[in-house]
């Protein structure tokens, strides 16, 4: 299977994607990895989740200006819609993906 592009992953049709900008070795990275997975869990079949490692993806790092990280974006059809620097409370995140599903 080909590797999708960031486009391409952005792109879900009828669904919208939360991506994670993160690194490895950044803490509070670590500290959003579970209330990303309670969401992503809360959510299933009406929202994307994925995670984008800036180290390795420093071109879609740069094109969405993420300066610092964790970074969360909302993209919905393909355009950002949302997003967030710094670890956000499962519930903050709930209450903010509400409009988009």
């Amino acid at each position: 299977m080909p590797k999708k592009s960031f486009a391409d992953l952005i792109n879900s049709p009828g669904m919208p994607v939360l991506v994670d900008f993160y690194a490895d070795w950044c803490g509070p990275c670590k500290t959003m990895a579970p209330i990303l997975q309670q969401v992503a869990a809360s959510y299933q079949g009406k929202l994307k989740v994925i995670k984008v490692d800036v180290d390795r993806n420093q071109a879609a790092a740069q094109q969405f200006r993420v300066q610092s990280i964790p970074t969360l974006i909302l993209f919905h059809k393909g355009q950002p819609v949302w997003r967030q620097a710094g670890v956000v409370p499962a519930q903050q995140l709930q209450q903010a993906m509400q409009p988009y599903l």
